[in-house]
């Protein structure tokens, strides 16, 4: 079972994390809005939050990829609520 962190916005932050799981690919936030019903800007904004709670790794500007933390989350290894943001 998946353990949520009360900063993650449901259901979009698991929806891109399956996405790029999924994948196994680098996608643009452009890629993961034509997979979501959602705004390339509101695509931008969850993919900061997940990349400073270290659930995805930002590869290169405007390039994502789900992190070792966030296959653990979404396997229900990893309880969300207990990350902490890096605020760099």
């Amino acid at each position: 079972m998946r353990k949520p962190g009360g900063w993650m916005q449901l259901p979009t932050d698991e929806r891109i994390l399956e996405i790029l799981h999924t994948s196994g690919l680098v996608l643009s936030p452009a890629v993961i809005d034509k997979n979501l019903d959602k705004s390339r800007e509101q695509i931008n904004r969850r993919l900061s939050v997940l990349t400073a709670y270290g659930l995805v790794t930002r590869v290169e500007r405007g390039y994502y990829e789900i992190a070792e933390d966030g296959i653990r989350y979404l396997e229900g290894e990893l309880d969300a609520s207990e990350l902490e943001a890096d605020d760099e």
